[in-house]
């Protein structure tokens, strides 16, 4: 079972905590058709600052691309190369997910790698129009054992660490969706922040206003100070509500982007068990965040590989606990 644990070097100063999508001001203007009207109404905060930040944006996006060695001629504030809405090609059949030439084809059976493939065909084609520093890491879970992403995502988290130890921004995100408009920006703000506000599979309504699963962006430190994820739940369902639990416990505002540019395409795949003990644990949720997360997380990792296209981690995350 994968999980995608993208990460940038992305991250932007507190001075500009609400407004790390660039796009707004496009997304205002645009004649991009929404039925989450609700939800435009409830972020227009964003489209009413936008111009305060876009005023000052540009030296703060020198700062952030300075690992790139770009300077403000070749990082405008608002990336050129956006589209908008973007539409959905399959990706051609010589597009191979591992370190084999190019042209040809290599994809493992099942569902998941299929995927996988779908993602990240288009997942780097809008990152780099994006113009982001980014690295995308996969995160499986081995054996045939109950998922439990709480430990996939807090182990992935420390590795990733590991290996760069500087991280300032993740973002973890679900391999079945991809991202429909490009001005939904894959960044950091000084908050929390719910990119997948408006899915298909929901009719473009977020379903309840708790939700952070499908897409969220997180500073490091932000997730270091939530301690991650729960790893009391196996099975599919609980986590990411727990999470919320743990944004809010901690005092962090949760944001989102107008639903107008936070849409997503969820793709047809194999559907895990919900987990039966769900709502037991969540209410718990509360008294366990101090020790309970990446803080505990025990795991094994079982193999790194570095694909030209992603890293890919492998984990063993144990036998479940009762």
């Amino acid at each position: 079972m994968f999980n995608i644990l993208y990460i940038s070097r992305h991250a932007v100063s507190t001075e500009h905590n609400a407004f790390i999508t660039t796009s707004l001001s496009l997304a205002a203007n645009s004649q991009t058709n929404t039925s989450d009207n609700q939800s435009e109404t409830k972020y227009n905060l964003f489209d009413e600052t936008y111009q305060i930040f876009l005023q000052s944006f540009t030296a703060n996006f020198m700062f952030i691309l300075a690992r790139q060695n770009k300077s403000s001629s070749h990082c405008p504030s608002i990336p050129p190369n956006l589209k908008g809405p973007i539409i959905m090609q399959d990706p051609p059949e010589n597009f191979s997910l591992l370190n084999k030439s190019p042209y040809h084809l290599e994809v493992q059976h099942g569902d998941r790698w299929d995927i996988l493939r779908h993602f990240l065909f288009h997942t780097h084609e809008f990152l780099q129009r994006q113009q982001l520093d980014y690295r995308i890491y996969v995160c499986e879970q081995a054996f045939d054992k109950t998922f439990n992403k709480g430990i996939v995502m807090n182990s992935c988290f420390k590795e990733i660490l590991n290996l760069e130890p500087n991280t300032p921004c993740f973002i973890m995100h679900d391999v079945d969706l991809l991202l429909i408009d490009d001005r939904n920006m894959y960044t950091c703000p000084s908050y929390p922040r719910h990119l997948s506000v408006a899915i298909d599979k929901f009719d473009f309504y977020l379903p309840y206003p708790e939700l952070v699963g499908g897409v969220l962006a997180m500073r490091r430190e932000h997730y270091t100070l939530v301690n991650g994820y729960s790893t009391n739940y196996w099975g599919w369902g609980g986590e990411d509500d727990d999470m919320y639990k743990r944004i809010t416990k901690k005092n962090l505002i949760l944001e989102r982007p107008p639903a107008s540019i936070a849409r997503y395409r969820m793709l047809k795949h194999t559907h895990q068990k919900l987990n039966p003990a769900r709502m037991k644990v969540l209410r718990t949720a509360h008294i366990r965040i101090d020790s309970d997360g990446v803080n505990n997380v025990k795991y094994k990792l079982l193999n790194t590989t570095f694909h030209h296209l992603y890293t890919h981690f492998l984990i063993d995350v144990g036998e479940q606990r009762r």
